[in-house]
């Protein structure tokens, strides 16, 4: 097509869509004005997939659930809409050019991820609800696809790796700014604490979960002393504004999330060998099980419930006595354990134990926020829930995942020869240690708020692994 015929062509497809839309405003449609947008939006897709995971990546921290329907699903607008286009552009990517990189799918990462997806599908198949756990494993591989696959094509650029990282952060300060000046409104009480950062983070534990998670990664970035002096302070003014957030948010799951961080990061440096460090969490597993009597009868003796004091804050997670919050979540888990005693191979089905695990619960371990109904979520556990809805292999394969990045990032720490590979795979490992630490006491991964840092941050873990360890050189700065 000659440049005078592309000319008339833009006119005339302009000349069209002014008529159009305003034939549309004339009879009081707008959608005609979104024309242009979705246009470009096909044409992102089509050409530029990067960008619009870019994109997708920086709207999560502000995107809304909208939704409540039968199946207990809602959906977070626009970030699951955008990463539900990037997961077919992907597959139909795929099935036009080719498979996937052999080196990637051989990855022991994810290889535990296709194990985890695998056993998903089968206990999906032999669910109680079917329907739920089809939905439940389809919203698992559009986080997945998008954001573990498709990063691992962004990071072959080493720059994209802090991109990436920017854009969620960057959007997660503008939610943190929100939360701050509605919380000063209440003078910054430990009850509003709860729910202020509403309607971007459900209550206090997603939103302190996603600013634990980020804790090290800044930190990293600004003690990297390979990149210039501006973007190490911008990470610094960063760090200061999670962590004052993080202490805001009165989420003890969080603040004890970053101390076992700080406690491995410390196990790190001294150069500890794993064997070690396995041995002495075997010890006092060992310990507490034989001791477990004497460790419950003094938890019950703990009646110091939340406060907006921070050392009394800190004393009730322990308390297994009052603490209403404690008692319901002992309530769930002793609920999952009974759903898991009585279908210990396949489970329930995943995304099913909210419906299901109303019949397992006891008298006597209800609290005053339990429902007869059993209709307020899941298993409160990373760990706990897979096993009642997937059975034992559900739980051995969540465990495989949590082994395969832990070693993978200290073994990228360990032979990395760049300083800035090293910082990286520390600080990543680092963060997802905090998730795998809140795991014990919530679960997020059904969600996209925890799912797309959490996703992203594996796939840079795995793109340090498989182009940048043996590298060099640092990023120009």
């Amino acid at each position: 097509m000659t440049e005078k015929r592309k000319i008339l062509v833009v006119y005339l497809v302009t000349a069209i869509f002014v008529l159009l839309n305003t034939y549309l405003v004339y009879k009081e449609i707008y959608l005609g004005m979104l024309i242009p947008v979705v246009g470009i939006m096909v044409l992102l897709y089509i050409f530029s997939l990067d960008k619009i995971l870019l994109l997708a990546v920086f709207a999560t921290p502000l995107a809304i659930d909208i939704g409540d329907y039968d199946l207990g699903a809602s959906i977070s607008v626009p970030s699951e809409p955008l990463l539900i286009g990037i997961l077919f552009f992907m597959v139909l990517k795929v099935l036009l050019e080719g498979g996937i990189e052999r080196r990637i799918m051989r990855h022991p990462i994810s290889i535990a991820i296709l194990f985890n997806l695998a056993w998903m599908l089968i206990t999906a198949i032999t669910s109680d609800l079917p329907l739920v756990s089809f939905k439940y494993l389809l919203a698992r591989l559009w986080f997945i696809v998008p954001v573990y696959l498709g990063g691992l094509m962004l990071f072959r650029q080493k720059t994209n790796i802090r991109t990436f990282i920017w854009a969620y952060v960057s959007a997660l300060i503008i939610v943190v700014f929100y939360t701050t000046w509605v919380h000063m409104g209440y003078n910054f009480s430990e009850k509003a604490g709860h729910w202020v950062m509403w309607p971007f983070y459900n209550d206090h534990t997603a939103y302190g979960m996603i600013l634990a998670l980020f804790v090290p990664v800044m930190l990293g970035m600004a003690l990297d002393s390979s990149v210039s002096s501006k973007q190490r302070l911008m990470a610094a003014v960063a760090e200061g504004i999670l962590l004052v957030a993080l202490f805001l948010s009165y989420s003890r799951a969080a603040w004890v999330s970053v101390g076992v961080a700080l406690v491995v990061f410390v196990l790190v440096k001294l150069r500890i060998r794993f064997h070690w460090i396995a041995f002495a969490l075997v010890a006092m597993l060992v310990v507490f099980f034989m001791f477990r009597f004497e460790f419950i009868d003094k938890l019950e003796k703990n009646k110091q419930d939340a406060s907006s004091n921070f050392i009394e804050h800190v004393q009730s997670i322990s308390n297994i006595s009052s603490d209403a919050s404690n008692l319901e979540r002992i309530n769930r888990w002793n609920s999952a354990l009974r759903m898991f005693a009585e279908r210990p191979v396949f489970g329930w089905g995943p995304g099913t134990y909210q419906f299901e695990y109303a019949p397992f619960q006891r008298a006597n371990e209800k609290t005053i926020i339990s429902t007869d109904l059993g209709d307020m979520g899941n298993a409160h556990s990373e760990y706990i829930g897979p096993l009642a809805e997937s059975g034992v292999p559900g739980l051995i394969s969540v465990l495989f995942i949590l082994v395969t990045v832990i070693y993978t990032g200290l073994n990228v720490y360990k032979k990395a020869v760049s300083q800035q590979t090293r910082v990286l795979s520390l600080s990543i490992t680092l963060a997802l240690i905090t998730y795998f630490t809140h795991g014990l006491m919530n679960n997020f991964l059904n969600t996209d708020k925890a799912s797309v840092p959490f996703w992203g941050l594996v796939a840079i873990l795995t793109a340090l692994d498989l182009y940048y360890a043996a590298d060099e050189k640092d990023v120009t700065r």
